[in-house]
Formats: structure tokens, sequence, C-alpha cells
């Protein structure tokens, strides 16, 4: 399917969610159709003009004593069908709110009418201390789901809009498939450049096509340090770690350098995983996204350095299987880029950030519809009495 900037309308009564497009996206003349530079331009600077959107920063203890945070900003226009709509986002590998692109679709997703909660990955505020010897794993919705319950419980009205960019994308639809529960409420979902399965992404990571060894390069040196900047909480004496995670551990990730062997040496152990496959097979959203029933758009770019193109059979094979699922490939975009801009200077907004705020609005109205319809319907059967 063609990327585009606009859904269309829905169709009042029609069978399934909308899942037809109108607008093809069109990246900067010059620069925006090569994927490295797109992925380059968001991991450098993220978003250009970004703003500052103001939220209140939320603290739940988890059962094991981690301290899980998200921030909270509230709706700063009504939204078009007069609902309460809550979206629950959940950002990229080591990210949190404060990242530029967070703030940017924020702030947009803020002006349409959503009240907007961003999760903060165990671990990735620089501010916030550790109090658990965990971090944020490829496939745990622990936080995540304290979030969202927090979200229910203190909004018991709102509506639910589930985000998910890169591997937060994994996160969500595997905790939407991990059970029907996790669906109530839930209008719709969005996953954004995830790769939906780690176990058979990881030997193409390893590949020098399209620098994907070079950017696993960098991933690992980004979580280095981040891991190596929580040292006293994760392996301090004081520290009751798990018993499959050791101080030798710690050696071996100073010489790591790719994801996969921080994955082997560190990140799986949190969790008790006993193998890198069991770790991968078990965290990665590929085997429950069968199982999510609200409408789903997946979002991927050709030209994502990340995201082999053999992955993109698996949201190509769920969109032509399933009703409520939309696969949508724009040609180009990178990774988490998505500029737009006539010649050189890209955009505030991306096609991504209005491509989410669209097809949440899209769904909403035709909720909305649904509704309307089966209102129409009840007050006809009324007017015509028994038979």
């Amino acid at each position: 399917m063609s990327a585009t900037a606009e859904l269309q309308e829905p169709d009042r009564g029609r069978a399934g969610p909308p899942k037809s497009t109108t607008h093809r996206y069109i990246p900067p003349l010059i620069w925006g159709k090569s994927g490295h530079i797109q992925t380059a331009l968001y991991g450098k600077m993220g978003r250009v003009r970004s703003p500052h959107p103001y939220g209140h920063r939320k603290f739940i203890t988890m059962s094991d004593g981690a301290t899980s945070t998200f921030d909270l900003f509230e709706p700063m226009a009504e939204h078009c069908v007069g609902d309460d709509i809550t979206m629950v986002i959940c950002p990229g590998i080591a990210n949190h709110s404060e990242k530029q692109y967070i703030r940017t679709f924020v702030d947009y997703a803020q002006k349409n009418g959503y009240r907007c909660a961003v999760l903060n990955h165990l671990g990735a505020l620089p501010n916030i201390e550790l109090t658990s010897p965990r971090m944020f794993t490829y496939g745990c919705t622990w936080e995540f789901g304290a979030m969202v319950n927090y979200i229910k419980k203190t909004y018991p009205l709102t509506q639910l809009v589930v985000v998910g960019f890169s591997l937060g994308g994994n996160i969500v639809c595997k905790y939407l498939g991990e059970t029907q529960a996790n669906q109530d409420k839930v209008l719709c979902c969005v996953s954004v450049c995830q790769g939906y399965s780690a176990l058979r992404a990881q030997e193409t990571f390893m590949q020098w096509d399209q620098c994907r060894r070079f950017y696993n390069f960098l991933m690992a040196d980004n979580m280095k340090k981040i891991i190596l900047s929580h040292r006293q909480a994760l392996f301090g004496d004081h520290v009751k770690k798990p018993q499959t995670l050791e101080d030798s551990d710690l050696s071996r990730l100073h010489m790591a350098t790719s994801l996969m062997q921080i994955d082997d040496n560190v990140m799986r152990k949190f969790h008790g995983y006993t193998s890198l496959k069991e770790y991968y097979e078990q965290e990665s959203c590929m085997r429950y996204l069968h199982r999510i029933y609200v409408p789903l758009m997946l979002v991927n770019a050709a030209d994502d350095p990340l995201v082999h193109e053999s992955l993109l059979s698996i949201p190509k094979s769920l969109s032509e299987k399933r009703e409520n699922v939309m696969f949508v490939l724009p040609l180009h975009g990178g990774h988490l880029g998505f500029f737009e801009g006539s010649m050189l200077l890209p955009e505030p907004l991306t096609w991504m950030d209005k491509l989410v705020v669209e097809y949440a609005n899209a769904i909403c109205q035709w909720e909305r519809s649904k509704l309307q319809c089966a209102d129409a319907a009840a007050a006809e059967q009324v007017e015509a009495g028994p038979e």
C-alpha cells in the first residue's frame, strides 16, 4: 500500500474499520528519499522546532519494587466527536516523554483533543534512579499495563487509543494480545516502525547490508551507557540480583558490540530466560498479533535501514487475513523519520504525526456512526411496535 497523509471518512454502516487512504506521503525533494538520511536526522535531532507540552509526572510502584513513571498531558481542545479519549503511548528503545519526536506528537495530539499518557521506559530517564535490579526490556509489558490501568481507574469514562513507536510498537501489540481484557475500552492501536519478530530480525541485524551492523553498534553503545549509568542498582554488592545475572556479566557488557550480546548477557536475565532464543520468541509480538481484535494499523517504511524487508511479510500477511488490520508501507521515511517539506528544510510536523491522529479520528468517527446507526435501528423497532 502506498503511504498516505490523510484517511478517508468512514462510511456509515460499513462492516469494518477504515482501511483506505487517499493522500500519498511526499518526502522532501533533495534528501527525503534516503532512508539513511531520514533515520540519521531522526536520531540526531528528533524533530525541528519541537514544542514543550506541559504534563504531570506520575509514579507507580511495581510489585517487584521497581518505580515506573509516565507523563500525563491533558487535551488542549475538544475532540472532533466530543468524547473523552486518551492516547496511551509507548516510545522507542530507551526513549521517554522528553524526546523531541514524542513532544512533537503529544503537542499535536493534545491540540486535536486527546489526553496523552507517555510511558518513560524503566531506566531511560537520566534523573530517575532504578529502585529494583531491572530495566525495561524488548517485550516486557508490566509498566505499560500499569499505566493503562491507572488511566482506566482515574478516568473511568475515557476510551483508549494505543500507540507504539519502534520497540514500543512491539510492547503495545504484545500487551493487547496477551489477554482479551487488555483490549477493554480500546478503540484502536497504531504501531510505527517495529520489526515484529526479534528472533527473525537478529540475523539481519548483524549484516552490513543497508549498514544495519553499524546501526546495531550505535544502538548497543547507547544501551551500554544507560545500563552502566545504573551500575549500582543492577550490579551493586547490596543488590539482590536475579539468580541468572552474575557479576561477570558486567565485564561482558563492556565488550559487547551488538544489541544481541547485551540482550544475551544482561537483558534476558531480568526475567529469567535461559537463552536468547527463548527470550526473543516469548517477548516478540508476532505470536500475539492474531489475538488483537480492535482496529490495528501497522506502519513501516520500505527504506527503513533497521527493519529488513523480510520482516514486512508479517504485517502484510496479517492485513490480508484480518479485517481489522491495515498495513501502511510508504517507499520512504526511514526509521521514525517521515519528514515532510518542499525542498531542504523539514517541517515541524511529520507525516507520521498526522497519520496517527487522522487514523484515530477516523476510528472515533466510525465508532460514533455505529452507535448512531444502532440507536436509529432501535428507535425504528420501538415505533414499529410488536408484530
